[in-house]
């Protein structure tokens, strides 16, 4: 069956509400093991289908914001989903308190319940409103994104397609092209500065309301982060600050000479190369098929993956008028199958798209037949399956870039180096937002700009004052959408980069190390899924310094002035 014969009906929330609570009645109740266990079965197998008539609706929204008919379910889906987290919270207390907890855990492991006690940590009644005012604050902001008609030589283009003209040779056509975007937000300022206040706002509502200090202690746990707070994270950021920085300060002055330009402006980064940034050298079919190859040829395991999302119908990767930003990986479980979705604009960031989101893919379609609450890992071990993967594909890269490949290889590795310092940037800034909530628009973005200085010290605005002004985060859509969702892709890229760094040197023993972590899924926390696979852990001291000298190395043995 391929997607677009995938059925769509919305559900019956009062149903669904009924269904769940014959179910939930008997979890915790006085019964024995089989029926608690066929209870929660039964509880589970409920989820998935709400899941996938949600999942459905999102994704189908997400292809063409236009269309009336999804925008409506998407609105369902706000209005209702808080509705149907009061009924999992229910789940979850019953789960907790069960007399059958002993047996459960041996049947389940221990996480589950660690999961359940966070959940009704962060759930109350009382703020489903509030719930689904976040809701509807989220989707605008996503709906006002994907609205870009961006008028640019001769062309209308939305945000992804305005991509291909910040990576050109020509100088002015790049400056040019981030003048355009800046246009086009700062028409929107005020919808932006709007709708981030009122997420904070309500987000902070919400945090005061559940018994928290602030919305960062209830972020970390809606994120179901068990093994680690700020604290560590903090001392993560720090020591990015102190041995990444520089090294990326070092990069981008490498590049300046590189492309001809000492005193390099933001609308020079994007460009790698005096002779032009690396490309696919073919278009979104070309390169389907040049994957079918690339995975039949990784493992069994992948090329069977692949084959079955090309013949599913559930690669969605062309940039389309109205069809949402970015590139992400979800899950349908009524079909048993990952779906992908990408904005391929004829850059390398199409098969660095394809590859990542692919990763999180295979990921899931190993670990589907796990429990649901052990499907996906937490996010932060979700970005090693993906991020790894980009690498893991390294000896297939000439299929896509041809004589274009060493630039590419070069590229990646020192824009996955040189992403770090922006990854703790944004959460330093989501820190220092939701620290302070009554700060002004006007001040958020002063704070970006003064913790944008200390993490990318080089970046020059040049005449763009509406950047300038700190307001490049408008387009980081996990500070709308999933804040502090974000530290995630640094940590993930510290244990990528192990995964590289032994891949080279046995590539086929540190592909099945990389199965048996993706076929763990979430059955254990980010700092037991690290231990399993025998990577390091990115908070302790010591592991970036192990890790940057071999990336160095890598770096420095290229002539990159020859590419």
């Amino acid at each position: 069956m391929k997607f677009n014969e995938f059925n769509y009906t919305r559900p019956d929330i009062e149903q669904v509400k009924t269904d769940l609570k014959q179910w939930t009645d008997i979890v915790g109740s006085d019964c024995d093991l089989p029926t608690e266990l066929n209870a929660i079965h039964k509880i589970f197998e409920i989820m998935d289908e709400v899941d996938s008539y949600e999942t459905l609706a999102s994704i189908r929204n997400a292809i063409d914001t236009t269309d009336e008919f999804y925008e409506q379910e998407q609105e369902f889906f706000d209005m209702n989903r808080p509705n149907l987290q009061e009924a999992y919270n229910i789940f979850n207390k019953n789960l907790i308190r069960s007399k059958n907890r002993v047996e459960l855990e041996k049947e389940f492991g221990t996480l589950i319940f660690h999961q359940a006690e966070l959940a009704e940590k962060t759930f109350a009644k009382e703020i489903i409103p509030d719930l689904q005012k976040e809701n509807m604050l989220s989707t605008e902001y996503s709906k006002l994104l994907a609205s870009a008609k961006i008028e640019f030589e001769g062309g209308v283009y939305n945000l992804s397609q305005m991509a291909p003209f910040m990576q050109k040779q020509d100088r002015e056509t790049r400056h040019k092209a981030q003048l355009a975007v800046s246009g086009f937000l700062a028409e929107k300022e005020a919808d932006l500065d709007r709708i981030y206040d009122e997420m904070v706002q309500i987000r902070t509502k919400i945090a005061k309301s559940l018994g928290y200090e602030n919305f960062v202690q209830l972020a970390y746990d809606r994120l179901g982060r068990t093994d680690y707070t700020a604290t560590e994270v903090k001392r993560f950021r720090d020591q990015v600050y102190e041995h990444i920085v520089p090294i990326v300060a070092g990069l981008a002055d490498r590049k300046g000479k590189r492309i001809g330009i000492e005193d390099y402006k933001s609308y020079d980064l994007a460009l790698s190369f005096k002779s032009g940034n690396p490309t696919p050298k073919g278009d979104r079919v070309w390169q389907v098929d040049k994957a079918i190859k690339m995975y039949d040829e990784l493992s069994d395991e992948t090329g069977e993956f692949f084959h079955r999302m090309v013949n599913m119908d559930v690669l969605e990767l062309d940039a389309k008028k109205g069809k949402s930003g970015g590139g992400w990986c979800t899950f349908i479980p009524a079909y048993d199958t990952p779906y992908i979705f990408a904005n391929f604009n004829g850059t390398a960031h199409d098969v660095k798209v394809l590859t990542h989101e692919a990763g999180h893919a295979f990921q899931i379609y190993q670990s589907r037949n796990l429990l649901p609450v052990y499907r996906w890992p937490t996010l932060e071990a979700c970005e090693i399956h993906s991020m790894s993967m980009e690498f893991l594909t390294w000896p297939w890269m000439d299929l896509f870039f041809e004589g274009d490949t060493e630039k590419y290889k070069f590229d990646h590795v020192a824009s996955s180096l040189s992403f770090l310092p922006y990854g703790v940037l944004v959460d330093e800034f989501q820190h220092g937002i939701y620290e302070n909530p009554d700060l002004s628009p006007d001040e958020r973005k002063a704070l970006w700009r003064k913790i944008e200085k200390k993490y990318l010290p080089f970046k020059d605005y040049d005449d763009d004052a509406f950047m300038e002004k700190g307001t490049y985060w408008f387009r980081q859509g996990h500070i709308f959408s999933s804040p502090f969702y974000y530290i995630d892709y640094t940590l993930a890229q510290i244990s990528a980069f192990e995964y590289f760094i032994r891949s080279r040197n046995d590539h086929e023993e540190t592909f099945d190390n990389y199965l048996s972590l993706c076929q763990l899924g979430g059955s254990k926390p980010y700092t037991g899924l690290l231990a399993s696979a025998g990577l390091l852990n990115p908070f302790d001291s010591g592991t970036i310094a192990s890790i940057i000298g071999p990336i160095q190395e890598f770096l420095n043995s290229v002539d990159d002035k020859a590419l």
